[in-house]
């Protein structure tokens, strides 16, 4: 997903933030042309703080959790206006006091927007990092901690990028393509699955 919003919106901070809150607990390929559409409508933080709440409904009901998402969308906007000017921080710390912004999401803005180097832990980086051994963790805030003692810095935004679409084509959550994996002798999980 990042790299898609890195194409859509460049490093536009405001527009990266929107579109990876609204991409919690949606489909990859939804969130894209939703956020689309909603920027035809929302230009700024302003725009999206006064917004009609039926409209954002409408325009984000395919995403499903439609009205939680648009309270938490104004919400967040209403934050940036009132706390840092209408811009979206710079910081972790910053990003993260926000009441809607977890450690994905500002991980995520910190590396696509700012390229400051994060390791943004989706399902996919949790999934895998712990099916290759290389974590055992039982949350993504805990798999975040040990990925930054293990990887080189440089390779913390990247990270994301690679365990998503290797989630999404080999290592599924359920049924992976372990045969087809070529770090499968390298892998706890693979190794059992193909004995």
């Amino acid at each position: 997903m990042s790299s898609q919003i890195a194409q859509a919106f460049g490093n536009d901070p405001f527009f990266i933030l929107i579109s990876c809150l609204l991409s919690l607990r949606a489909k990859d390929r939804m969130t894209l042309p939703v956020s689309l559409q909603l920027f035809k409508h929302i230009k700024n933080v302003y725009d999206l703080a006064q917004a009609q709440p039926e409209l954002l409904e409408s325009i984000i009901h395919p995403l499903g959790f439609y009205k939680q998402k648009t309270k938490i969308i104004q919400h967040v906007a209403r934050e940036l206006i009132t706390r840092f000017n209408g811009a979206v921080p710079k910081t972790y710390n910053e990003l993260i006091s926000i009441k809607g912004i977890g450690p994905k999401t500002a991980n995520l803005v910190l590396s696509v927007a700012y390229g400051i180097p994060a390791i943004c832990v989706d399902i996919h980086v949790h999934r895998i990092s712990n099916r290759l051994g290389l974590v055992h963790t039982t949350t993504p805030e805990q798999t975040q901690q040990e990925l930054e003692r293990l990887l080189p810095r440089d390779y913390w935004s990247l990270w994301n990028e690679w365990l998503v679409l290797w989630g999404q084509h080999i290592c599924a959550p359920r049924s992976p393509k372990c045969t087809a994996c070529p770090l499968a002798p390298h892998c706890a999980y693979g190794t059992k699955k193909l004995l």
